[in-house]
């Protein structure tokens, strides 16, 4: 679950401090004996009270402190371990009052290091207590809340007496309360207002809760509000009245019977000002806010275990979600999102995980005005749920898949087997591939990569690609089923410059060269041979620039004697004036199976291109959009994959025989 209660707090540790003879000691022995002791001691010991008999099930260390035993320096150690501070004042006593403002809250402030100007919730939550009610028979309430509205700190006050026990336990609960539901970082006492902060997180709240997106919360979404907070149902009858106090305080805040965002707002300031802050923190902890008004550390990013090896994709819920969350947003249901909605639907998240201008336009499918459609939606979560998971984990819960799922965001990913145990069992079980597009400089493979997102990849002809995505990511078809392939453009500097480990490691490699340049494959053939010629990663060779003149390569070799030489699947020829995307449906195929290229080779040799062209298929993997051919070909692909198998296993036998 990804809720956030009070209860996860490990203790509250509440410290005692007043002058000489107000009565500190006498409240703890009366708290704990239940009863006023006649011989009471100088001080105290500290008292842990199990969370069992506390009202917000928390343990709790009660801490007395006394100027006879102890220094001015175990003092400000004391109130610095200590989450709130009860100063204890006597009713009949005039002198320990003035001492509140004039002694003990600038000391407090002092001793925790906020005697200047602090921002709001950041300052030692105070309890102020009078006891010995039992000696008068009128109230200091209105003098202390007079000190309430100049000290922000001063979360409660309470009037008390240790002898007759009067207001003992709900002192102590205060002081829970102050620690557990802290006022000032809710609510502003001199404005009686709710502070920046609580507001941009409830209207966050407001956003993740109107699911139908009218900016109002009907009874449907109210219900569903209520039951992820607290558990509960909200009664019809209790729901008219809610409704009924907000339409009598904020004649906006109803429209339509269905609650508004000024009515929302109000309703957690008319809490808070009721003395209800547990009812808005239950809220915010839910929906991931710590004490500070912020997204929890380990709400963001829970513990995900990847294996070595391992990848990470979206799971059927995490899909659904998301798909739910772009229907949500696209308003005139047009099947894609807009500038305006894309920004409009990562409003509850601090600011969007990429540029809509640049990097959406440029990594994944878009309608012909640029604008990402549902498909490209899904692609661009998936390229960075496979490269930067934990930016992914952030985002779902900014966009409140821990509430809408009632589930941690871990359920939204689901990693993949070990790379060692597809390769034993010659088969992947991913649905996520990556593919590192390698050239020198004017090879034509920015091209490559940009050409995957789009039908007609003439339009990429003569057109300068300014912006540097590093990222492409679509669609195939793989024997009929759809796989998600990811294109990175390594950028080559220098043709001397090494690749990194991370610019090598990939499902399957595509070494570029442009076939009308005779300096251009050397870079790819040194490439091949310094990197990939001893790994299990499967390569392919592609010559660019296919439509001019093929020129011969200053190479020792040229490109078909080379992949013919290293048992490579012969030079695929490439162009975006003709509009064939096969390569990339060859791509993912070979890193779905990514033992299997021996055997491709061999077959290819002797078999490959009659068997295909009898099903009328001139190109490996070219699709068409007659059903019974794909039928036909999807045999003969099956058939090429069977008799590969065998023609390998051969291969491997007559290697050993030879030895």
């Amino acid at each position: 679950m990804g809720q956030y209660t009070a209860a996860q707090r490990k203790n509250v540790r509440i410290l005692l401090v007043g002058d000489a003879g107000v009565g500190k000691t006498s409240l703890i022995l009366s708290l704990v004996s239940e009863e006023y002791p006649e011989d009471v001691p100088p001080r105290a010991e500290e008292i842990t009270i199990p969370a069992n008999v506390t009202p917000e099930q928390v343990p709790t260390n009660i801490v007395d402190f006394s100027s006879v035993e102890q220094t001015e320096e175990a003092l400000n150690a004391e109130i610095n371990k200590a989450h709130v501070v009860c100063i204890v004042y006597a009713v009949d006593d005039d002198d320990s009052l003035d001492r509140i403002t004039s002694h003990w809250l600038p000391l407090v402030r002092s001793a925790s290091g906020t005697e200047g100007e602090s921002q709001q919730g950041v300052r030692k939550p105070i309890v102020l207590v009078g006891n010995k009610i039992d000696m008068i028979d009128y109230s200091t309430i209105d003098s202390v809340l007079a000190i309430m509205e100049d000290y922000p700190e001063i979360e409660s006050c309470v009037e008390c007496s240790a002898k007759t026990l009067h207001n003992i336990s709900e002192m102590f609960y205060y002081a829970q309360k102050a620690v557990l539901h802290p006022t000032s970082p809710l609510y502003i006492m001199d404005e009686q207002d709710l502070t920046p902060a609580c507001k941009k997180s409830l209207v966050r709240i407001f956003k993740i809760c109107d699911i139908d997106g009218d900016n109002l919360l009907n009874d449907y979404e109210l219900n569903l509000f209520q039951r992820r907070c607290f558990n509960t149902p909200l009664q019809p009858q209790i729901l008219d009245e809610v409704k009924a106090v907000i339409q009598k305080n904020v004649p906006d805040g109803i429209i339509n019977d269905a609650v508004t965002l000024k009515g929302f707002l109000f309703l957690h300031c008319l809490f808070i000002q009721r003395g209800r802050n547990e009812t808005t923190w239950a809220v915010l902890r839910r929906f991931g806010y710590n004490d500070q008004l912020e997204m929890c550390q380990d709400y963001l990013r829970p513990a995900l275990k990847i294996p070595p090896g391992s990848s990470t994709e979206l799971s059927h819920r995490g899909q659904q979600f998301l798909i739910a969350v772009f229907e949500r947003y696209d308003r005139d249901g047009d099947g894609a999102l807009s500038p305006d909605e894309h920004k409009m639907l990562f409003s509850t998240c601090p600011m969007a995980p990429w540029s809509y201008s640049t990097d959406i336009r440029k990594s994944c499918p878009t309608n012909d005005g640029g604008w990402v459609t549902l498909h490209g939606w899904l692609c661009r979560w998936t390229l960075m749920t496979l490269i930067d998971v934990v930016k992914t984990l952030e985002y779902l819960a900014y966009l409140g898949f821990n509430v809408h799922e009632n589930d941690s965001q871990l359920a939204a990913i689901h990693v993949t087997r070990e790379r060692r145990i597809d390769l034993a069992k010659r088969q992947s079980s991913r649905s996520v591939y990556k593919c590192h597009v390698i050239g020198p400089k004017g090879s034509g493979k920015t091209g490559l990569c940009r050409g995957f997102l789009i039908e007609e990849m003439s339009k990429l002809i003569g057109k300068e690609f300014k912006t540097n995505v590093v990222h492409c990511i679509n669609s195939v078809q793989v024997y009929g089923q759809e796989k998600h392939l990811i294109l990175r453009d390594i950028d080559v500097r220098h043709a001397l410059d090494p690749l990194q480990p991370q610019e090598v490691n990939c499902d399957v490699a595509c070494l570029v060269y442009d076939s009308s340049n005779p300096r251009s494959f050397e870079y790819v053939a040194r490439i091949y041979i310094k990197y990939y010629a001893e790994s299990k990663i499967p390569v392919i060779i592609v010559g660019t620039k296919c439509d001019l003149d093929e020129r011969r390569q200053d190479y020792l070799m040229q490109p078909s004697e080379f992949c013919e030489k290293y048992k490579l699947l012969p030079p695929h020829l490439f162009s975006l004036k003709t509009n064939k995307k096969e390569l990339y449906t060859k791509l993912a195929t070979m890193a779905a199976f990514p033992r299997f290229q021996a055997a491709w080779i061999l077959f290819y040799k002797h078999r490959l291109v009659q068997l295909w062209e009898s099903a009328h298929l001139r190109q490996f993997g070219l699709m068409t959009e007659d059903p019974a051919l794909w039928w036909k070909a999807g045999l003969g692909v099956a058939a090429a994959t069977v008799l590969g198998f065998i023609v390998l296993k051969a291969f491997n036998v007559g290697s050993s025989h030879s030895h």
